[in-house]
Parts: structure tokens; sequence; C-alpha cells
């Protein structure tokens, strides 16, 4: 028989420390290659989905470059259209305007002449104001407050 000595025992524990360790060190580096894996699977689905959804937005965003171009289009015609009313306006203001003010003014002094030479005209009813509730003509109205 054989006894076992105290190196011999130190010698056993370490092997089976070592080879403990191995084991988990295995199924560590067995778990890690499972998760690079389904990572990598990952990044491949997301990649196949991703692509076109770029290539959509990059679309997206063309159209809309597209739309706003219109617009400024649009809207510099509408300051050139604006302008040239204003443009206009002006000019018909100034070619008309002073005319048509003379003309009014001498029409309504020929009213004025004439309607002061009508003596056979019967006067116009009294206009007729509401002062607290009742009804009474201007002229009396007026005589009341002088």
């Amino acid at each position: 028989m054989h006894t076992v000595s105290g190196g011999e025992v130190a010698g056993i524990l370490v092997a089976v420390f070592w080879a403990i360790l191995v084991s988990f060190l295995a199924v560590a580096l067995a778990r890690l290659a499972q998760t690079l894996r389904a990572t990598t699977k990952l990044v491949a689905e997301v990649t196949d989905q991703a692509v076109p959804l770029l290539a959509d937005a990059s679309a997206a965003v063309r159209s809309a470059q597209t739309q706003i171009d219109r617009v400024d289009s649009i809207a510099s015609d509408v300051q050139e259209v604006t302008s040239n009313a204003s443009a206009l306006s002006t000019t018909v203001a100034s070619t008309f305007g002073g005319p048509l003010v003379k003309v009014a003014a001498f029409g309504y002094g020929v009213r004025r002449a004439l309607g002061g030479r009508k003596e056979d005209v019967p006067g116009k009813a009294p206009r007729r104001a509401v002062i607290v509730g009742r009804t009474v003509s201007r002229r009396s109205a007026r005589g009341k407050r002088d």
C-alpha cells in the first residue's frame, strides 16, 4: 500500500482546481460564442431592413426638396404679382384720383346750388332722433339744447 504524501495531495487539488477552471471557461466561451452568433444574426436582419428604409427616407427628402423649390417659386411669383398690383394701383390713383375728386366736388357744388334755388319744392320731413325712449325731431331737440 501506498501512502499519500502532502505533496501528492496538493498536486491533486491543483489538478482538480484547474479542471474546474477550464470547465468554467469552456462554458463561458460557449455562451459568448452563442451570444456573438445571435448578435451577428440581429445585425444582419437590421441591415436588411435598414437599407430599404434609408432608401425610402432619401426619396422622401428629395421629394420634400422638390416641393420646397416649387413653393419658393410660387412665393416669388406671388411677390412679383403683388408688387405689380401695387404699382398699378398707384398709377390708377394718380391718373384718375385727382380728376374724379374734382368731378365729385363739381357735382356736389352743382347740387348745392340747384338745391338752394328750388323754393317751390316742399321741404323734407324733419329727421327724428330717439332720446330716452321717445322720438323727437332733430330741430326741436336742437332748439332745446340751445
